[in-house]
């Protein structure tokens, strides 16, 4: 007579190694939440926009060139023949401030470019694909623009002291002045992208770009006081964020009178404003 049959092993609960690693193949991960996954998105952007300058520098070294020229050939000129009342400050000086805003505004108004470049190449559609929030896409691009400005104006402070302007060095004030300049590039990024947005085609950012920026510029205090405007320019410059970026970095840098509380109310408020309404229009760009 024959045995009777072994009783069968019981099973395992877990399944085998070989069947746990199939299935990660099959199911997703459970995306992350949480806090602290907008903030990281954000600065991954961010590095990934800015390692775009490991293989192409020429960018910092020409934007270098139009900075210079204003404070060596302008600045100098305005100092010699004193028309600009700037209470008591050299001119060289009140104006160094102003050009390192206008510096980082120049880098940031035709960010908007990349983004159509982007959609262009098929990236922009990719990105938006991915569980990365939108407001996360932009705000990383707006703060690498800022970084980069960010590092055209640490080459407008070097020219600057090289030719004699009183500025701080105190670490706190310098680290206001970064805040300041990546605050100032982020908003002017985010109107850049949000004007992509509307315009569709990079000729058209390119034209309307162009239009803006000078006036932007002029309509500002970064070239003389507000007080020696005409009323209806002073009302533009008030509106205008820029003033209030050169306000900061002017009362940060050489220590003259600013409103350091409402400067970065107006800047941070602006960004925001700006990451938003870019955000909103990201969509239509990639249609």
């Amino acid at each position: 007579m024959s045995e009777a049959p072994a009783a069968p092993q019981p099973g395992s609960v877990e399944p085998p190694a070989a069947a746990r690693h199939l299935d990660l193949l099959l199911i997703p991960p459970r995306p992350r939440t949480g806090w602290r996954v907008l903030p990281a998105r954000v600065v991954a952007m961010c590095v990934v926009e800015l390692q775009k300058l490991r293989h192409d520098r020429t960018e910092l070294y020409t934007r270098a060139v139009q900075p210079a020229l204003w404070l060596v050939v302008f600045g100098e000129t305005f100092t010699r023949i004193k028309a600009i009342p700037t209470g008591g400050t050299p001119y060289i000086d009140y104006l160094a401030p102003g050009i390192i805003a206008q510096s980082a505004m120049f880098i940031a108004i035709f960010y908007g470019i990349m983004i159509i470049w982007e959609r262009d190449a098929g990236i922009l559609t990719k990105l938006l694909v991915t569980p990365t929030p939108r407001s996360a896409l932009i705000a990383g691009k707006a703060f690498a623009a800022g970084l980069k400005a960010l590092l055209q104006a640490v080459v407008v402070i070097v020219i600057a002291a090289l030719l004699g302007v009183a500025m701080t060095w105190n670490p706190l004030r310098l680290l206001g002045v970064a805040v300041a300049v990546i605050l100032g590039s982020a908003f002017f990024s985010c109107l850049s992208i949000s004007i992509a947005g509307i315009v569709l085609t990079r000729d058209r950012l390119m034209g309307i770009g162009q239009a803006i920026t000078m006036p932007l510029f002029f309509a500002s205090n970064a070239l003389y006081p507000v007080a020696v405007m005409p009323g209806w320019l002073q009302t533009v410059s008030r509106i205008n964020p820029l003033s209030y970026q050169v306000d900061a970095l002017r009362g940060l840098l050489l220590g003259t009178p600013s409103h350091l509380a409402l400067d970065f109310a107006v800047l941070v408020a602006a960004s925001v404003a700006g990451i938003a309404a870019a955000s909103a229009l990201l969509g239509r760009l990639a249609r």
